[in-house]
């Protein structure tokens, strides 16, 4: 059974930095893909970076340049730094994982965290 747990939302000044971290069990970060999304209130949830298996990253336009994707293979863990954080990217952050290809899209994903809410004040 595959479980990954979020950790390491909380409030923030705008221009702080935060570091998510999800533990993932069950299943190998070598041999999948995990991903962060995020969902704001009234709106869809977002895709927001993913690591793939073989170590490559994939970020949205958005977040290029301020968010950080890597993992701790020891720990089987993935984190996700967020640097020069806005009040907009307030939000719930999820944690997914797929063992299939096409990492942007939300509905590819078959296992979730609960999420870890991030609050940014102005």
């Amino acid at each position: 059974q595959v479980q990954l747990v979020e950790s390491g939302g909380g409030l923030v000044q705008a221009g702080g930095s935060l570091r998510l971290s999800c533990a993932v069990s069950g299943r190998t970060l070598s041999s999948s893909n995990t991903a962060w999304f995020r969902q704001a209130p009234g709106t869809e949830r977002e895709f927001v970076a993913t690591l793939i298996w073989s170590g490559n990253t994939v970020y949205a336009d958005s977040v290029k340049g301020r968010f950080t994707i890597n993992r701790d293979n020891a720990k089987n863990t993935v984190q996700l730094k967020m640097n020069s954080l806005k009040p907009e990217v307030t939000a719930v952050y999820y944690c997914a994982s797929t063992r299939r290809g096409d990492v942007t899209k939300e509905d590819q994903y078959d296992c979730w965290g609960q999420g870890t809410q991030v609050t940014v004040s102005s």
